[in-house]
């Protein structure tokens, strides 16, 4: 099996493809909004979640912490 055959990345690995530092990927796990699994000691990143993410098609329930915060029509400042 090769690096692209596998269903999970490391949070490292993940954080390459993304081309963000190793403890901002780490961090974007604590808060919720890097999906990651805990198997015994490591900590995962599903690709078809890391996929999902990038695709705009993973979603973060309201009122989860990772949740984006509703500032109203996003239109502008209001008035």
């Amino acid at each position: 099996m090769t690096a692209d055959d596998r269903l999970t990345l490391s949070v490292p690995e993940a954080a390459r493809l993304l081309g963000i530092g190793r403890g901002l990927a780490y961090e974007l796990v604590r808060q919720g909004k890097l999906p990651a699994l805990r198997l015994g000691r490591r900590l995962l990143v599903p690709r078809v979640a890391l996929m999902r993410l990038l695709a705009g098609d993973l979603k973060i329930p309201s009122g989860h912490p990772a949740a984006p915060a509703q500032h109203g029509s996003g239109l502008g400042p209001a008035g």
